[in-house]
């Protein structure tokens, strides 16, 4: 890792047994874990990576008190959070509010103060899987307008934590493109325009540099939080 990012406590948060992944070599049932194991090889300098929960999905049968003891004590000393999304991250037969990766979205967010040091919220980064046929047009779509070039985020198929952290920039005037080619409410936004910013896993996993210029990104996005309208619950 590079020196910027270098030390960094990460916690990742991810959908255990979502199988609609690109194959990894020498992995037959290949799921959104498996992608998990490659990052914590390509962290190896980071000796503190956090993992989401692995298994047991539905949370109904948990209180709330549980559950922040389970996520808590994790989430508290990390800085960056990284959420793998994955075609089937999001369960349709359980409400939100029983799966894990709301949850783990939310307490990355929020403030603590323990023992007199406070833990702020983590940075966000969402790195985006390949489904099983190697594609990311399931969420991220290239060129989609042939006079900005710009991308398109199907941000309808994520957890309401995340879709309601992205595009959240409060002078959001000030951050639409002025391509003719798009109506005033719908033109594209550029730069920084989402606390939790989106990079597709075939960018991110390059080499070292990659990951620590994704890393940074969300760091310093981290750094002008309150630009952003954060969704915390």
């Amino acid at each position: 890792m590079g020196n910027k990012v270098k030390g960094k406590k990460v916690f990742i948060s991810y959908k255990h047994a979502d199988t609609d992944v690109l194959k990894l070599p020498n992995i037959f049932n290949t799921t959104a874990r498996d992608y998990v194991n490659v990052l914590q090889e390509m962290f190896e300098e980071t000796p503190h990576i956090y993992k989401g929960e692995e298994d047991d999905n539905d949370l109904s049968r948990f209180k709330d008190s549980t559950i922040e003891s389970k996520l808590r004590n994790k989430i508290y000393d990390s800085t960056v959070t990284i959420i793998l999304i994955s075609n089937n991250m999001w369960d349709k037969t359980y409400p939100e509010d029983d799966q894990w990766i709301p949850w783990e979205i939310s307490y990355s967010l929020k403030e603590y103060k323990r023992e007199g040091r406070a833990s702020l919220s983590n940075a966000l980064l969402a790195v985006v899987l390949p489904d099983k046929n190697g594609s990311y047009d399931y969420y991220i779509q290239e060129n989609t307008c042939a006079t900005c070039n710009c991308r398109s985020l199907s941000t309808y198929k994520l957890f309401r934590m995340l879709r309601k952290n992205m595009f959240n920039i409060k002078k959001s005037k000030e951050q639409r493109s002025n391509c003719a080619n798009h109506a005033d409410d719908s033109k594209p936004y550029i730069g920084q325009s989402s606390y939790v910013c989106s990079v597709k896993w075939a960018d991110f996993s390059i080499d070292d540099t990659s990951i620590d210029k994704y890393l940074k990104i969300a760091l310093d996005v981290n750094e002008k939080i309150n630009d952003y309208d954060i969704t915390y619950e």
